[in-house]
């Protein structure tokens, strides 16, 4: 069975020739030229197409030519979520509108003394909406694994350059910990995602989309006792130019509630979050991997 390896999709080269055509000529002939991308991914591609298959026919319920059908849009809405964010965050020709519910929510992180975490997963394009969060003016600290392909990472922060958006890599030697402590400390804002894991970390299973699924129990321990206030956060693609931020009511730990009491309630809240807005927005699942697997 497949299994996610630390690593996202997509090539250096891939990521220069978007960004020049994205300079060059703009949005629209950027999506054009993915659609053949999307095409070879869904041809070659033959183990992730094998599991996004999987999971529109078992947890959304998608008839056989609607998941076959589904399966490309969803590598061509995974490709334009990529582009969107190289567009929003270098501030190229920016076509793009969000609406916001719970901004407010955030609004409410930035003032608070001890910062704020974001929890979100690998769906819709938090990214690019997060960078639209600037006016906030607080930095935004996205936690990462370091294997997530250091090089695109680099192709992506030479384009966009900004200062408000940093990356934090998850290391052995916990030194990310520090760091995250470190952006709270400053008032700012931490994004962790709650839905992967590597084989080394600790997990919890749950019920998800009607099935058992793993999720890792250190991101929401790790959430729970930095003492700081958390929202779950999601954005999704709604139009080729609009996208719908979702920022949660604010979770606080309660008074005589232990830390291990608060991280339960993080994980419990977070999933029924995931799960409904996931069945709002089934093609915008990018797990390409048995996120179901035992």
């Amino acid at each position: 069975m497949t299994q996610w390896k630390g690593k996202s999709k997509g090539t250096p080269l891939g990521y220069r020739i978007f960004i020049f055509t994205i300079v060059k000529f703009g949005l629209s002939p950027a999506y054009f030229l993915l659609r053949f991308v999307a095409v070879y991914y869904y041809i070659f591609s033959v183990k992730s197409s094998k599991q996004i298959y999987q999971y529109l026919r078992k947890r959304q319920s998608f008839g056989r030519i609607k998941a076959l059908i589904g399966v490309y849009r969803n590598y061509y809405v995974f490709g334009q979520t990529l582009i969107d964010k190289i567009v929003v965050m270098s501030e190229v020709n920016n076509p793009f509108t969000f609406s916001f519910d719970g901004e407010k929510n955030l609004s409410a992180l930035v003032q608070s003394p001890s910062g704020g975490i974001l929890l979100s997963a690998h769906v819709g394009n938090w990214e690019a909406a997060g960078h639209m969060l600037k006016r906030l003016e607080t930095r935004i600290n996205v936690v990462m694994y370091d294997e997530e392909h250091q090089h695109i990472k680099e192709t992506l922060e030479r384009t966009t350059g900004s200062k408000n958006y940093n990356i934090i890599a998850i290391k052995n030697d916990l030194s990310h910990v520090f760091e995250i402590s470190n952006a709270l400390q400053k008032r700012e804002l931490v994004c962790l995602h709650a839905d992967r894991y590597m084989n080394d970390n600790r997990v919890s299973s749950r019920l998800f989309l009607g099935s058992e699924a793993i999720f890792p129990a250190g991101v929401f321990t790790l959430a729970a006792s930095m003492k700081a206030p958390v929202s779950i956060v999601f954005a999704f693609k709604e139009t080729a130019t609009h996208y719908h931020f979702f920022g949660s009511e604010i979770l606080v730990r309660n008074e005589g509630e232990t830390k291990a009491e608060f991280a339960e309630r993080l994980t419990t809240t977070f999933i029924k979050e995931l799960e409904v807005k996931i069945k709002n927005y089934p093609l915008q699942w990018f797990n390409y991997y048995d996120f179901w697997k035992k």
